[in-house]
C-alpha cells in the first residue's frame, strides 16, 4: 500500500509522476518509431493491393483470346439466340430451327372434379370418402417403374409431390420427373427433366379404374413420348438434339422456337478496348498514389503522438497533427520508385521480334505517356486504339502477346515482380506468414518496449520505495518532535 505525502506534505504521486515521464522518454521514442514503421507498412500494402487488382487485369492481355473477340448478332432472336466464342469464324449464317427438343409431358385431358362435383384444387383430397387407397404405376424410358399410393390424406398437391419425388421400386433410384397440380385449370401437369425422343413417362396399373378415369379424364392408363431437336445450319442438318443448346462452327446457339434468322458474326472491338483501358486506368491511378508517396514532404516537427499528449488533444486535432506525421513516409522511396520505373519500361520499350513495318510501339495504337509532370500516366486517343483494333486486329494482338516479349508479358511479370518486392518489405494481405522487413523491425521494437517497459516498472518501485523510506523518517523525526516538545512544556 503507498502512502503519499502525510509525514512530508508533499505530492508524491504527481513527483513520481513527473519523475517516470522523464524516465520513460526512450520508450515513448520507441513506441513513436513503432507507429512509423506501421504507417509504412499500411502504404505498401495498399500500394500491393492496387498492383493485385492490376494483375488481374494484366492476366488477359498477355491471352491471345482477349483480342480474339466476336460478336454474334441474331436478325430473329425470338427463333435464335447466337454467342460467339473467342474461335468463331466471322460471316453470315442461315439458321433454321426445324423443331425444338421438348421433354415427354402429359396434361389431364380434361379439368379433374373433386367430390363435390366443382374443379378441383390442389387442397382437395384426391380420394372420395367411399374410395380405398389406390396404387398405380409410374415408368420412364429407361423402363424405370415406381409403385406410387395414394391414401386419404393425399391432396393433389402431395400427389403431385410423390409423383416428381418417385424411385424405381427396386434400385431406389429417382425417375427424373416434374409434377404439379395447376388450381387454375384443375390439370396435372408432369413431365420428364430431360428431353429428347427417348424419353417418356407412363402411367398405369391403376388399382382401382374408377380412380384413373377420374384423374385421366376418362383413360386407364396414359403415355406421353419427348421429342428431339433440329436445325438447320447453312443447309447442314443437325437433329436428335437434346437440349435447345449447340455449338456448330464455334458458335454456340440457343433454339427458341421454329423459324429461320440470320446469324451475323464479326469482330468486336469494344471487349479488347475496354481490356486495355481498364489495365490503363487501374494503371494511372497507381500513378497518381506512387507520385503522392514519393515527392510529398516530410514533416520531422510532427512525430507521432503519444497517449499522454492524445489526452490533451481534441479528436480533430489529433487527425490534422497525424496528418502531417504521416506524409512522407516514403518519400524518394527506393523501392517504390523502381518498381514504377520497371512498369514504365514494360509499357513503353519496342516489341522485338516482330515484322518491320507491323505494330511494334503502343504510341502506334494511340496510347502515349504525358509530360513530366504527369508522373508517366499513360492517356488514350481512342479514336486512334478502335481504328487499330478493327484494321489490324492481329497486330495489335502480337503486339500484346508476342511470345514472352509482348507487352501483355511483361506487365505481368513487371507487376509480379513489383507485388513480390512489396510483399519482402511489407507482407502479402491476406497472407498467413510474414517474414517481411517491416513485421520483423515491428517484433524488434515490441521486444525493447517490454524490456523498458520492465526497467520502468522497477524504476516506479524503486522512487516510491524511496519516497516511503522519506516518509518513514519524517515520521519518526515528527514523533520525537512532538514528544521533546511534550517533555519539555510538561516540566515548566
Amino acid at each position: 500500500m503507498r502512502i503519499s505525502g502525510l509525514a512530508t506534505g508533499m505530492d508524491i504521486d504527481q513527483m513520481v509522476k513527473d519523475l517516470m515521464t522523464a524516465e520513460r522518454v526512450p520508450l515513448d521514442k520507441l513506441s513513436q518509431q513503432k507507429q512509423v514503421v506501421e504507417w509504412q507498412k499500411e502504404s505498401y500494402r495498399e500500394l500491393n493491393t492496387m498492383m493485385s487488382e492490376m494483375r488481374t487485369a494484366a492476366s488477359s492481355m498477355r491471352l491471345q483470346s482477349g483480342y480474339n473477340a466476336y460478336k454474334a448478332v441474331s436478325s430473329n432472336a425470338d427463333t435464335v439466340k447466337a454467342t460467339s466464342t473467342s474461335s468463331s469464324v466471322p460471316g453470315s449464317y442461315t439458321v433454321t430451327v426445324n423443331q425444338l427438343a421438348e421433354s415427354a409431358k402429359y396434361v389431364s385431358a380434361a379439368a379433374i372434379q373433386n367430390e363435390a362435383g366443382t374443379n378441383a384444387k390442389a387442397t382437395d383430397k384426391v380420394l372420395h370418402a367411399a374410395d380405398n387407397d389406390t396404387t398405380f404405376e409410374l415408368t420412364n424410358a429407361k423402363g424405370q417403374t415406381a409403385t406410387v399410393t395414394i391414401t386419404a390424406a393425399d391432396t393433389f398437391k402431395s400427389l403431385a409431390e410423390k409423383i416428381a419425388g418417385a424411385k424405381d421400386d427396386a434400385t431406389g433410384e429417382t425417375l427424373g420427373m416434374r409434377a404439379n397440380f395447376d388450381n387454375t385449370t384443375s390439370r396435372f401437369f408432369i413431365s420428364t427433366k430431360a428431353m429428347g425422343g427417348d424419353e417418356s413417362l407412363t402411367l398405369s396399373s391403376f388399382s382401382d379404374n374408377t380412380v384413373a378415369q377420374r384423374l385421366l379424364g376418362g383413360a386407364t392408363d396414359a403415355t406421353a413420348t419427348g421429342t428431339y431437336g433440329s436445325v438447320s445450319f447453312d443447309g447442314i442438318v443437325v437433329d436428335n438434339l437434346k437440349t435447345n443448346a449447340t455449338t456448330i462452327n464455334n458458335l454456340k446457339i440457343d433454339l427458341v422456337q421454329k423459324g429461320t434468322s440470320t446469324v451475323s458474326v464479326q469482330s468486336d472491338t469494344q471487349a479488347p478496348f475496354d481490356m486495355v483501358k481498364s489495365f490503363v486506368e487501374k494503371y494511372n491511378e497507381f500513378v497518381d498514389k506512387t507520385k503522392g508517396l514519393l515527392t510529398e514532404k516530410r514533416n520531422r516537427d510532427f512525430p507521432p503522438l503519444t497517449d499522454a499528449q492524445k489526452e490533451d488533444l481534441t479528436e480533430k486535432e489529433i487527425e490534422l497533427w497525424e496528418e502531417k506525421a504521416r506524409s512522407g513516409l516514403l518519400q524518394s522511396d527506393s523501392t517504390v520508385r523502381g518498381i514504377t520505373s520497371s512498369l514504365r519500361n514494360a509499357w513503353m520499350s519496342p516489341v522485338e521480334g516482330i515484322p518491320a513495318g507491323e505494330l511494334s510501339m503502343l504510341s502506334q495504337i494511340g496510347i502515349n505517356t504525358g509530360n513530366y509532370q504527369d508522373g508517366g500516366k499513360l492517356f488514350i486517343d481512342e479514336a486512334k486504339l478502335k481504328s487499330a483494333l478493327e484494321e489490324k486486329p492481329d497486330e495489335v494482338m502480337n503486339l500484346f502477346t508476342s511470345g514472352s516479349n509482348g507487352i501483355g508479358d511483361r506487365l505481368y511479370d513487371s507487376v509480379n515482380q513489383g507485388i513480390d518486392q512489396l510483399g519482402k518489405k511489407a507482407g502479402t494481405p491476406g497472407s498467413l506468414i510474414d517474414s517481411s522487413f517491416l513485421s520483423t523491425r515491428l517484433k524488434n521494437l515490441d521486444e525493447q518496449m517490454r524490456t523498458w517497459e520492465g526497467k520502468l516498472e522497477t524504476v516506479e518501485n524503486r522512487y516510491w520505495k524511496q519516497f516511503g523510506a522519506l516518509e518513514t523518517a519524517m515520521d519518526r523525526m515528527n514523533q520525537q518532535s512532538l514528544w521533546v516538545q511534550q517533555n519539555l512544556l510538561g516540566g515548566m
